[in-house]
């Protein structure tokens, strides 16, 4: 199923990371650390969160939870992707997941190795980056799914509170609904201002 099994690594306790969240106009970046059991079942129909359903996204995010041995996710806002730019801001976020692992019973743990897709942290914990590391490695398709359906919940929630976007619809991505919106009602506190240059450039201003 995965292309590398992370069975076969000499480390016991290893955390799967990945993100989501680096491309959109608006809201966080959102990383998901996980240490999945080694020798575990893998869940059938896990893969790279952006090959699956919401509806399938959701059912594997419990499931994953129920068998991983600690997880954790980290919000990056918009304020701090403006001011230290998102490949940055990425890469905090992915460090603060790591030091904020804890097991289910609320302690904290620490991993033998991180396992990441296509990045590299700040850390003193050994660490292996994998490009397409959510279609290869078990933990971190799961780090993917959780990132990504804990991202588009948080979305949902702020689209009750600034309805004219459509949050709801792309979770803050730059789709053609969007960017009319933006340009119709101009900017919450939610947009990240360094992405909205290109959408201005065309000399259209918010009404």
């Amino acid at each position: 199923m995965f292309a590398i099994d992370y069975n076969e690594f000499e480390e016991e306790l290893i955390c799967g990371i990945d993100e989501v969240g680096r491309g959109p106009l608006a809201g966080p970046v959102v990383t998901c650390a996980i240490i999945m059991p080694k020798n575990c079942e893998i869940i059938e129909g896990v893969t790279d969160s952006k090959k699956l359903s919401e509806k399938k996204r959701i059912k594997f995010k419990d499931m994953i939870l129920n068998q991983a041995l600690a997880y954790s996710v980290n919000f990056v806002d918009q304020g701090v992707i403006d001011e230290i730019n998102i490949k940055q801001a990425t890469r905090l976020s992915m460090k603060r997941a790591v030091e904020s692992l804890k097991t289910k019973d609320n302690k904290f743990i620490k991993p033998d190795l991180i396992v990441i897709d296509a990045e590299e942290i700040d850390t003193d914990i050994k660490q292996m980056s994998f490009v397409k590391g959510d279609e290869k490695l078990y933990p971190i398709s799961c780090a993917s799914i959780v990132a990504k359906v804990i991202r588009d919940e948080y979305m949902k929630e702020m689209a009750v509170i600034y309805p004219q976007y459509g949050f709801e619809k792309h979770k803050g991505y730059g789709t053609k609904l969007h960017r009319e919106m933006i340009l119709e009602h101009g900017e919450c506190p939610l947009h990240r201002k360094t992405f909205l240059r290109k959408l201005y450039e065309n000399g259209k201003k918010p009404r």
